[in-house]
Formats: structure tokens, C-alpha cells, sequence
């Protein structure tokens, strides 16, 4: 049984007009695409958690991880009332990879990785909020000054 909700990362990462996704292998979207990521460590701040998870999923090393781009609740009930399977607090951030970062390897809990262009993101049963966070993180890369709401 659950006792407190678990904050986890995103590492939203762009190359180009590209965004790095990786199929989950693990409830509660698992079979789902979205971006790498996962539960924060003791002691870690969310960057090093970005960026640890962004390398752990995708064999990819970002040079930094930040800013925040938001953060949404996972909350998945359980049979029983008041019952809760997940309790995920997720936060967003925008992770910076070389400009000639190569092909993602999936590992870890991905099945899958690629880069895939934000156009085709509705292609893909992807988990909520994919696309909004892919343009977002878009936007802020390409108009550093442009207002965003983390």
C-alpha cells in the first residue's frame, strides 16, 4: 500500500526538430511511449536524476538538464476504494545533448528508443502529455526568452 506519492523525472531531449522517446517496459504506462525518465534517488537533485535516466534508458549523455518544464500528477487507483496502484509526482525537464548526439540504444526499463520528428508524436499511443511537453521544450529551445509556464 502506498503511504506518499514518489517524484520522478523527465528528460525531454531535442535534436533538431526531433524528440527522443522510449516505449516503457513498466506499469504504469508500460507498452506506452514518452520520454526517458524515472523515480528520484535520495539525495539526487531532479538534474542529476534527468540526466541519469536520460543515459541509463538511452545510452545518451546530456551535457546539462534544466529548466523545469512542468510537472503533472500520475495517480492510478487501485480495486479497492482508496486504494492506490501509483502515485507519481513526474517534473519535466529539458535535458541539452551534443549537437551530434547519435542514435539511443534502448535499455534499462525502455523497450524501445528513437528520435522521432514532433510532428508524427500523435502517431504513436504515447502517454499523457507527450506532445504538449515535446512543442513546449521546442519552443523554449528555439526562443530561450519565450514565456512558459513550468
Amino acid at each position: 500500500m502506498l503511504t506518499h506519492p514518489r517524484p520522478a523525472v523527465l528528460s525531454v531531449a531535442l535534436r533538431g526538430g526531433e524528440v527522443l522517446l522510449v516505449r516503457r517496459a513498466n506499469p504504469p504506462d508500460a507498452g506506452l511511449w514518452g520520454f526517458p525518465g524515472g523515480k528520484l534517488d535520495l539525495g539526487e537533485t531532479l538534474a542529476q536524476a534527468a540526466l541519469r535516466e536520460l543515459e541509463e534508458e538511452t545510452g545518451l549523455r546530456a551535457l546539462s538538464a534544466g529548466p523545469v518544464l512542468g510537472a503533472q500528477d500520475v495517480i492510478v487507483p487501485g480495486d479497492s476504494p482508496g486504494d492506490l496502484l501509483f502515485h507519481y509526482v513526474l517534473i519535466a525537464l529539458l535535458c541539452h545533448l551534443p549537437a551530434d548526439a547519435p542514435d539511443p540504444r534502448a535499455a534499462d526499463d525502455a523497450l524501445e528508443a528513437l528520435w522521432l520528428p514532433i510532428e508524427r508524436i500523435a502517431e504513436l499511443p504515447c502517454s499523457e502529455g507527450v506532445e504538449a511537453l515535446a512543442r513546449l521544450a521546442q519552443k523554449l529551445s528555439t526562443d530561450p526568452a519565450a514565456d512558459y509556464a513550468p
